[in-house]
């Protein structure tokens, strides 16, 4: 950045790990731009924010938005409660962003469409190292602008862009025009979206935590309306590893999830369907049609997609990129994360070094960064941001350094593409108890896998 040192750098996004950079980049001496798409921080997470955290508040912060926080008389919630995604926006996100230092330096309805070099498209190669990059910006007055700066810091994470319903990684066929009878994920069935559901006919869509939360808060919602219908499709053979462990389990409140699930479908309160891999999707005036594959189908009011998410990469075209071919991370990453090999706590932590791209001094950080593997945790997405601004103010050791150890047992779902974003019971193990004495991994963004990746499954 010695080029262009007077230049602030752009953070693309206000969630967690965009805010934890920002604070990062003060204590820095740099300047940071945070750019947000929603109207306020931590916007994506308030879509979801009657989903409670497996994880306490003391895994749940970023160590330099915290000092950032308390040298204004913040106080931290209680470390061992389990947040709410609402009280993490409301108690945490929401006061670092009100700060003075933060709120001076953030734009919210500031939606990225382009990163490019200055004067650049990605052919060019002469002095590319030393040109500042070029953001264009839908800012919310309805103008388009450009803004100069040294390096990009791109933490926009990927709930915009969830995974279709199809097989294959591409739309069911009449997808799209069946939009207006597709929920978006994690709908919040018993309150905000309760009229969407209500008496109607569900099909859930997913085998991961996401879509187990979904289908106990619609067995919730049905005792209370009992014309409510619950179907759940999967593709796999059998749903036994969304019940999981049960009460063997090492983590009690993912065991109890997945066997009041079990006992729902048991009873017949839920409607499985197995082996169902969507082929189509027909829009009538009342309902929609879901074909699968094999010419089985089923008729739903409102469908919810719990197939997890894959990251926008068209804001990036002209930026020189290395991904994984697999996953779509960064090259060098893409290995230490593929679900068929590795789970949320095998996935070893890492910095600036891995995150690097051959447009120097640009970073895709957080869920982003982890592209289409499930298994991405907050706490990997802090030390992140902390390597990578060491990095781009010089500190080269300590970007090398690597400050945090992941548990080696992941809190992952069982099915890549979904989410462990689940409620936690109130009886969930302390950190002391039994298998889970090691630190929880933390639940923010949709982190899932098997306990040894795909390969290691049935």
């Amino acid at each position: 950045m010695d080029s262009a040192k007077n230049l602030p750098v752009a953070v693309i996004g206000a969630g967690p790990v965009g805010l934890a950079a920002a604070a990062h980049l003060l204590e820095r001496g740099l300047e940071p731009l945070i750019l947000e798409a929603g109207t306020t921080a931590g916007a994506a997470i308030d879509q979801w924010r009657h989903i409670r955290l497996f994880s306490p508040w003391r895994f749940n912060l970023d160590a330099a938005a915290v000092r950032l926080l308390e040298s204004a008389g913040w106080e931290a919630p209680r470390p061992t409660a389990l947040p709410y995604g609402g009280e993490l926006v409301d108690n945490y996100l929401a006061p670092l962003a009100a700060l003075p230092e933060i709120a001076s330096r953030l734009q919210t309805g500031a939606r990225v469409v382009a990163v490019t070099r200055a004067g650049m498209d990605k052919t060019h190669t002469r002095n590319r190292d030393t040109t500042p990059f070029t953001v264009r910006v839908e800012h919310a007055d309805g103008e388009t602008r450009d803004h100069t700066v040294a390096a990009v810091i791109d933490a926009s994470g990927t709930w915009s862009r969830r995974n279709p319903l199809g097989t294959s990684g591409l739309p069911a066929i009449g997808e799209d025009t069946a939009a207006e009878r597709i929920s978006a994920p994690l709908p919040d069935v018993t309150g905000r979206d309760r009229a969407a559901f209500a008496g109607r006919r569900v099909l859930v869509v997913g085998a991961g935590h996401s879509a187990a939360n979904t289908l106990t808060s619609l067995a919730d919602l049905a005792r209370e309306e009992p014309e409510t219908r619950i179907l759940w499709a999967v593709r796999g053979a059998s749903a036994a590893k969304v019940y999981g462990g049960g009460d063997a389990d090492g983590l009690p409140a993912r065991g109890q999830l997945g066997g009041r699930v079990r006992r729902l479908v048991e009873a017949g309160k839920i409607e499985l369907h197995t082996g169902f891999g969507i082929s189509s999707l027909k829009s009538l005036d009342s309902h929609v049609t879901v074909e699968a594959a094999d010419g089985r189908t089923l008729d739903a009011d409102i469908v919810v997609p719990c197939t997890g998410f894959r990251p926008d990469l068209d804001i990036l075209r002209e930026i020189r990129l290395e991904l994984d071919p697999a996953v779509e991370a960064p090259r060098e990453l893409g290995p230490l994360i593929d679900p068929e090999f590795h789970s949320c706590g095998t996935v070893p932590p890492h910095g600036a070094r891995l995150l690097a791209h051959p447009d120097k001094d640009f970073y895709i950080v957080g869920m982003k960064s982890y592209g289409r593997a499930p298994t991405f945790l907050l706490a990997t997405g802090y030390e992140q941001v902390r390597s990578v601004v060491a990095a781009l103010a010089g500190d080269h050791e300590a970007a090398d350094t690597v400050q945090l150890e992941l548990p080696e047992t992941g809190v992952c779902s069982t099915d890549a593409g979904t989410s462990c974003d689940v409620p936690a019971a109130a009886t969930a193990a302390g950190p002391d108890s039994g298998c889970c004495a090691a630190p929880e991994p933390v639940l923010v963004g949709f982190p899932t896998g098997l306990s040894h990746g795909r390969s290691g499954g049935n």
